[in-house]
C-alpha cells in the first residue's frame, strides 16, 4: 500500500509574505471561435497565462490545478459555441477560484495571431494580413462582509494592428522647397498652390503599430472587429501583403494625403473609441498606444493615453466648445 505523500505546497512558508500573482505563462492551446452569418469558425493558436494570488500562510500554489481548469474549459469549448475570447478567459478565471479556495483573485490572459482577410484598393487582390488579438479576465471573490455574493469579473479585450504613417513635418518642408522651385520657373503663387494641393508631396514614412485595449466589467460586450476598424482607420494608410503597381501607387497616395504624427494616431483612436462605443459605461478603462518605427531614425516614436471613457468624453466635449 502506497503511503500518502505530503502536500508540501500547503505547508507554511518560512517567510510569510503575500504574493500578488503565482501561476504559469506561455501555455499554448488551439481555440476555435464561432462566427455568425454561416461563416466558418476561426481557429486561433493562442498563448495563455494563468495566475492566482497566494496568501502568506501557504508555501505554493497548485500549478496542476491551474492547467486542469484551463484545459477543462477549453476542451468544453471545442464542443460548444464560443463567440468571445474574453468570455472564455472569464470562465477559466472563475474556475480557478473554485479550484483554489485560498485565492481571492484569479487572472487569465490569452494572446493570438489573427488573420484579417483583405482586398487591395485598386486591383482587388485577396490577401491575408496578420493581427494580434488579446483578452484578459480577472475574477474577484466577494468578501464575507460584502453585500454582493459570488464573483466579480473585469474583462479586457484588445488588438494590435500594423499600418503606415506619413510624417507631416517633412512633408511641409518638401512643400516649401517645391514652391520655391516652381516660383523660379515662373509659376504664379495661385497656380503653384493649386498644383501642390493636388499632388501629395514626398515625406518619410513609418510602419506603425496601433494598440487598443478596453476594460469593462461583467457581461458587457465589445466587438473585436470594431476595435480593429478603429485602429486601421487611425493611421495614414493600411498595409497589404500583396500589391501590384496600381495598388502600390494608390496606397502611397492615400498615406501622403493623410500625414499623421504618432500623437495624431492616438488622438484619432481615442475620438473613434468614444464615437463607436457610446453604450459603454463611463468607468470603462481605455488604453491606446501608437508605436512608429522611424525610417530616417534608429529610434521608435511612441505615444499613449490611458483614461476612463468619462475623461475622454469630457475632453472631447470641451474641445468642441473651445
Amino acid at each position: 500500500m502506497t503511503p500518502d505523500l505530503p502536500d508540501v505546497q500547503a505547508c507554511t512558508p518560512d517567510i510569510k509574505i503575500n504574493l500578488t500573482r503565482v501561476g504559469v505563462k506561455n501555455v499554448k492551446k488551439l481555440v476555435e471561435v464561432a462566427r455568425t452569418g454561416g461563416k466558418r469558425p476561426i481557429v486561433l493558436i493562442s498563448e495563455f497565462h494563468i495566475f492566482v494570488d497566494l496568501p502568506s500562510d501557504i508555501k505554493g500554489a497548485n500549478m496542476s490545478r491551474n492547467l486542469e481548469a484551463m484545459y477543462e474549459v477549453l476542451d468544453e469549448a471545442v464542443n460548444s459555441t464560443v463567440y468571445d475570447v474574453e468570455d472564455l478567459c472569464s470562465e477559466v478565471a472563475k474556475r480557478l477560484l473554485d479550484r483554489h479556495a485560498y485565492a481571492s483573485v484569479a487572472e487569465v490572459g490569452m494572446k493570438s495571431e489573427y488573420m484579417l482577410m483583405r482586398k487591395t484598393p485598386v486591383m482587388k487582390i485577396s490577401c491575408q494580413e496578420p493581427a494580434t488579438i488579446f483578452a484578459e479576465a480577472r475574477a474577484f471573490r466577494a468578501s464575507s462582509h460584502d453585500e454582493k455574493s459570488g464573483v466579480r469579473i473585469k474583462k479586457v479585450i484588445g488588438a494590435e494592428i500594423v499600418g503606415m504613417t506619413a510624417c507631416p513635418c517633412a512633408q511641409e518642408l518638401m512643400r516649401e522647397k517645391a514652391a520655391e522651385e516652381l516660383a523660379k520657373m515662373g509659376m504664379s503663387k495661385k497656380d503653384s498652390d493649386a498644383f501642390l494641393d493636388g499632388i501629395p508631396l514626398a515625406t518619410h514614412n513609418q510602419r506603425g503599430r496601433g494598440i487598443i485595449s478596453i476594460e469593462v466589467e461583467n457581461d458587457i460586450k465589445i466587438p473585436l472587429e470594431k476595435i480593429i476598424e478603429i485602429i486601421e482607420g487611425s493611421m495614414s494608410a493600411k498595409t497589404y501583403e500583396i500589391l501590384k503597381r496600381p495598388d502600390e501607387a494608390k496606397i502611397v497616395e492615400i498615406a501622403h494625403r493623410k500625414p499623421m504624427f504618432v500623437e495624431d494616431c492616438v488622438r484619432e483612436m481615442a475620438k473613434r473609441v468614444v464615437e463607436t462605443f457610446e453604450y459603454l459605461p463611463d468607468d470603462s478603462i481605455v488604453t491606446i498606444t501608437q508605436i512608429n518605427e522611424e525610417s530616417i531614425h534608429q529610434h521608435n516614436a511612441v505615444a499613449e493615453r490611458i483614461a476612463s471613457l468619462s475623461d475622454l468624453r469630457r475632453e472631447l466635449r470641451e474641445g468642441d466648445t473651445s
